[in-house]
Formats: structure tokens, sequence, C-alpha cells
């Protein structure tokens, strides 16, 4: 199948499969019924309450209106990478704090411990449908995944481990922007990343982006837009700046649907929509055309 056929095909379905089904009924507790916590959870989007292990069973994904909720990078692993292949890189790079900020050590030092992870983003190498592929993904729970020197540093290592051993890039994006607590070197990460995945191109290697909610600030305007081929879950948020920053600023209401993954998708800033179902097919295929090989035939599974 030629890439362009691909976009078709992934946009078509995007569309049939985004559309609130009319006839799905919201279920409600009955009333005086003492419910246990975490058993149930409630679509933000339209109200639907349905089992939470049914909810996770499906990929984190209301089977009602299809909204995409937000998962952490063990879940993103498990329903990404075949099972038993992820091996992580630099796990031992944790931030310090380069221009003391108050109080920055205490509150990484807290999401260390409630979110089991060093940094805001994990990578590492895998195999994917049984292509070798370096894959990186932030976790929004850990401050917001925003930027910071480990962040950079992790992401333009990755590529530097990919240019050298010939291998594509996957990487799931989801970041509020460069990290304040610390300054001038969280923004320096956005030159330093591009130049990784510039050296990465020009070496002849693919880089394939997935957007995730939400996609903001300095990382959309550097490594999550550079990908060669830019994918985007359904409904999410991508942009620089704010809508009130924005709306201030040019004293104009902005559409709807501004700053949506099917905004983007309309104005050519991403290349197709893919539900987390579709994903791990679509990324094969994408491998597949551009001649990457696997190790053996696939006899299917995933998880980390």
């Amino acid at each position: 199948m030629a890439l362009e056929d691909l976009f078709k095909v992934v946009k078509d379905r995007s569309k049939a499969d985004t559309k609130p089904k009319t006839d799905a009924k919201t279920k409600k507790p009955a009333a005086g019924v003492e419910i246990p916590k975490g058993l149930l959870f409630k679509c933000p989007r339209c109200g639907t309450v349905v089992y939470r292990d049914d909810f996770e069973r499906n990929k984190s994904v209301c089977s009602a209106c299809n909204y995409h909720a937000r998962i952490g990078y063990r879940e993103r692993l498990e329903m990404t990478v075949d099972k038993g292949t992820f091996v992580e890189l630099d796990a031992g790079l944790a931030s310090l704090n380069p221009i003391e900020f108050p109080g920055y050590e205490d509150k990484i030092a807290e999401l260390q411990a409630s979110c089991g992870m060093k940094e805001a983003v994990i990578t590492g190498t895998c195999k994917i449908h049984k292509y070798n592929t370096v894959i990186g993904i932030m976790d929004s729970n850990f401050m917001m995944a925003s930027m910071g020197s480990v962040v950079g540093e992790k992401i333009t290592r990755a590529f530097e481990y990919a240019t050298e051993h010939k291998l594509p890039v996957v990487l799931f994006t989801a970041s509020g922007g460069a990290r304040m607590q610390e300054g001038i070197i969280s923004l320096m990460q956005m030159a330093k990343t591009s130049g990784a995945i510039a050296r990465h191109s020009e070496a002849g290697q693919l880089y394939v982006t997935v957007m995730t909610d939400p996609t903001t600030g300095g990382v959309t305007a550097s490594f999550a837009s550079l990908g060669d081929i830019i994918i985007a879950e359904p409904k999410v948020l991508i942009g620089f700046a704010g809508r009130r920053v924005i709306e201030g600023t040019i004293k104009q209401k902005l559409p709807d649907d501004f700053q949506s993954a099917e905004f983007m998708l309309e104005n050519g800033f991403v290349d197709m929509i893919v539900e987390r179902r579709y994903l791990r097919p679509t990324l094969s295929k994408i491998f597949r055309t551009h001649n990457y090989t696997r190790a053996e035939e696939y006899k299917g599974g995933a998880g980390a």
C-alpha cells in the first residue's frame, strides 16, 4: 500500500469512527447505592458512565463518544510495543536544580515517588510488530511533561542512538511546554533536540511523531513538529500559545475547534489522525513502506 493510500484510509476511518454514537445510553448508579471508589469511569466529554475495567480494556477510550483519555507511559508501552521487547535507555538520568529554583528539588522527588519514573519522558528500544524501533513516551502525570534539561537530553540521546544503529524513532508527545523552573536551560532543549533530529534525518532514518493530549508550547515548536510523518490521536489539543493568550493578542474570537487535531489535519499540520486501536498496525505499515525489515515473521502480542 502506497503511503498516500494509507493516509486516505486512515482519514476516512477517522471520520467514521469519531462520530458520537447516538444510541449510547448513560448508565447511572441507583440512588442511595454506595459505589466503591475507582469502580466506575465517567467520560468528561459525553457523561457516559462505564465500569473502569471495561474502559481500560478499551484502551482508555470512551465507547460512546470515542474520547481518548490521557494515559501514562506504562499503558502506552503495553498497547504499543511487542511484549517483552522494551529496553530502557538512560534510565539513571534525573533532574538537578540548575538555576536553584525554590522548591524544585522537592517537587521532583515527590513526582518521582508518585509516578514511578525519574523524569517526564521514558526512552528505549523495542519492537513494534517485529520492527526494531527507538521509542520515546512523554507522560503528562510528571509535571505536565514539561521539557527540562533531562527531557531534552534523553530525547537527544535517543535520536543519537537511532542514528548510530540505523533505526526509526517513534515519539509520543504530550507536554505543557518548556519547564519554567529551569529557565533558559529548558528553552535550549528546543535547539538541541532539533539538531539531533536533523542528523537522524540526514542519515536517512524515519521519525514518526504521535501527538497526544496535550501537545503545546516549546515541545510543539520543536521536536513534536519535526516528524517525517505526524500522527495525532482524535480530538487532542495541539498548539503553541493558549487560546486566551491568542484571542487577547489578536482581539478576535477563534474557531471552536481551533488547536484540535482535526483542525490541524485540515490545515496540513498533521498527516493523519489514528485511534489507539489502529496505531500498531498503522506504524507497521509505515515501517514497511519505508523499507525497514522485520527480524522475523510477527506472531502477535503486545505489551511492555
